[in-house]
Order: C-alpha cells, then structure tokens, then sequence
C-alpha cells in the first residue's frame, strides 16, 4: 500500500468516510470491511476486476443499498441512508454509466428531470438560464441546449449528466465508467469535466478500467479485490504495481512487458 497525502491542504477533513462496510447478500459476501476516505477537491479512483465489488460499493454509497456491517460517516456525522433521496439530500450525486437520460428530451428537460421548477407550471426561462450557467461552469461544448439529448455526442451527453447531478449543490459526486465506450476526443472532454468538477471544491469518486484515463486525473488510487481493500496508490503508481494489486498477481503480462522495456532501455544506455 503506498500513499502520499501531503498534497492534500493541513488539516483537511475527509467528506466522506467508510469504515469497516461489509455488504452481504445471503451467503454472498459482496463487500468486506471496505474502509475508503474522500477529501474536498480530490478525484479518488476505484479501480478492479469484475466482480470486485465496485458497483455494489458505488449503490452503498448512493443509497440503494443498505450496509450489512460498518460505518459511513459525512462531514464528520455518522449516517444511516434509507434510500438514494437521502444520499442526494446528504449531498452524494451519482451519474451511472447509462446516465439516465432521455434522448426525446432537450437538455434543459434531462438536467431539470425529475427537479423541474414550478412543476404544474414549468418556468421553462429559468431553467435555461440554469442550465447555460451549470454548463458555462463545466466549460461544456453544447452548442444547444434547445437540442435534443439524441443529436448529442457519447462526450455531451455525459456532460448533460454531470450538469444534472451539480443541480443539487453536491458535496461528492460519483462517476460510474464515465469514458467507456467513448473515443479519444470524447474521453478528454469528459477527462477535462472531471478536472473541473474537482476543482470547484468537490469531491469525486471514479470508478474505471481505464488505467490511462485514471493516472489523467486521479490523486488516489484504491484497488477493490474480491470485495475487500486491497491498496491504496498514488495516481502515479506503475502499471505492473496496479495490475498486481488488482489480479493478486505479481508476474503477469503487463509485468513481463514493462521488464523487457526497462531492460532495453538499460542496454541503450550502456550502448550510448
């Protein structure tokens, strides 16, 4: 486990903490005593292999799921979440990897979805005064928001998502896979969007496959095996520590390569 909190502000206080969570369902041990810390303005990773217990951890956190054992504490006071209302009303956003949203609706409708103002007589100019502000805050590149969420590209509409979840004044937002499937100029928006969010103060949890998109902006790393804590890892963590920590093993292909391409570079150097 190799950490360096230093770049973290003298005497930060984490928003949320978990200790001890375990999470069962019947004889299935889906989560076991999972501690985890997230601190204003940090983009914590949480990286593993399927089954390692990632989405379980994410639907704890997000009030679907209610922990078998342990503790959640936010902002310094112990919590007891009944459902995903009182995550969002604690302060906890959620964008899931299939961010929810309806490609027949423009913009406004999706980031205002289930938030309108006035309901039984929508204040359709405030909430597109709103929205142009949260998507000028995220520097988003949506030329419309009049346009419908089906003429949008995988990168906006993930940042019509991430505009809905800052709709509620959030303190963490958790992003599941936010780049999958995306390509490399949608990742990088979308990569630039978490930058963003981060340094509007609050704290983020991204949960990846994506090694490359998680050392762009990550500040920790915490690999999940098996349901159970495994490592915590600065962002900068080689590729063969994070692999082992994530398959429990230390030789593997990813090992192998990076040894034959350090050797190279050594006999290149004695060459020169």
């Amino acid at each position: 486990m190799s950490v360096n909190y230093s770049a973290l502000p003298e005497g930060a206080q984490p928003i949320l903490s978990l200790r001890k969570v375990s999470k069962n369902f019947g004889a299935v041990a889906a989560l076991t005593e999972i501690d985890l810390d997230v601190y204003p303005g940090e983009v914590v990773a949480i990286v593993g292999d399927n089954g390692a217990g990632k989405s379980t951890l994410v639907k704890t956190l997000a009030g679907a799921h209610s922990p078998t054992t342990g503790q959640i504490w936010f902002e310094g006071k112990e919590i007891v979440m009944k459902g995903p209302s009182d995550a969002l009303e604690l302060g906890i956003a959620t964008v899931f990897q299939d961010l929810a949203l309806c490609e027949n609706l423009d913009v406004v409708a999706n980031i205002f979805l289930g938030q309108e103002k006035s309901p039984l007589h929508l204040d359709e100019t405030e909430m597109e005064v709103k929205a142009w502000t949260l998507l000028n805050e995220l520097a988003a590149r949506i030329p419309n928001v009049r346009d419908v969420v089906a003429s949008l590209s995988g990168g906006q509409r993930q940042t019509v998502a991430i505009a809905r979840s800052l709709l509620l004044n959030p303190k963490i937002i958790m992003l599941d896979e936010p780049t999958a499937a995306l390509g490399v100029a949608q990742t990088a928006e979308v990569l630039n969007l978490i930058e963003r969010v981060k340094e509007k103060g609050l704290g983020v949890i991204m949960i990846s496959h994506n090694m490359q998109d998680v050392r762009a902006v990550a500040d920790r790393v915490v690999v999940l095996r098996l349901g159970k804590n495994n490592g915590v890892f600065n962002a900068d963590a080689s590729n063969e520590v994070l692999i082992g920590a994530i398959t429990g093993a230390t030789d593997n292909a990813v090992s192998r390569r990076e040894k034959r391409i350090a050797e190279l570079e050594e006999q290149v150097e004695v060459t020169v």
